[in-house]
């Protein structure tokens, strides 16, 4: 090997390394380009849908009075859950749903932020004060499961719990009869 082809040999791969370096500062620049049009476009782009509503009425009229609050069987045998979290409880603390049915859960907050977590689920969503949250939840089998809050609402968060409590098809299906909302406060 000559001192030229070893020159040659430095030279290609100068330029190779050169290539590569540009490659990857283009696939930076056109990520961090990405990034920011997405972000800039997600704040001035409103949601598909967002459904407000006035934290300071709920108890009042509308959607989330307090005779509405609870599961309700919908005539298409899909279930609808409302639901208020406010500091330090959730109205109904104790959730009636039906196992193997669609479930849509409409949650808004009275006062601060709050959250839903329905532990051993992939449901979790937040309760922000004005907006309504709207979660599809589909429970496979009856059984017991915690709601806690778990969004930080102040002194006190931490007893702000809830229950779900799944029972069979059926036995919703019979209890729903009755009319009116459904909930398991007091069993």
């Amino acid at each position: 090997m000559t001192v030229q082809d070893g020159h040659h040999g430095a030279e290609v791969a100068a330029r190779t390394e050169r290539r590569w370096a540009t490659i990857s500062v283009i696939i930076i620049v056109v990520l961090a380009m990405l990034a920011a049009f997405a972000g800039i476009h997600q704040v001035t782009m409103p949601q598909a849908r967002v459904e407000t509503i006035d934290p300071t009425r709920l108890h009042l009229s509308g959607e989330f009075v307090e005779s509405n609050l609870g599961s309700v069987l919908e005539p298409t045998g899909a279930v609808t859950v409302r639901a208020i979290g406010q500091q330090y409880s959730f109205t109904p603390a104790c959730i009636l749903v039906p196992a193997q049915t669609p479930i849509t859960l409409r949650a808004t907050s009275a006062d601060v932020v709050h959250g839903i977590l329905v532990q051993g689920t992939n449901v979790n969503t937040m309760l922000v004060p004005g907006y309504v949250s709207e979660q599809l939840m589909r429970f496979e089998k009856p059984g017991d499961h915690l709601m806690p809050c778990q969004e930080f609402c102040s002194f006190g968060h931490e007893g702000m719990w809830g229950k779900v409590k799944v029972i069979d098809k059926e036995e919703f299906a019979a209890k729903a009869k009755s009319g009116g909302r459904l909930s398991c406060v007091g069993e």
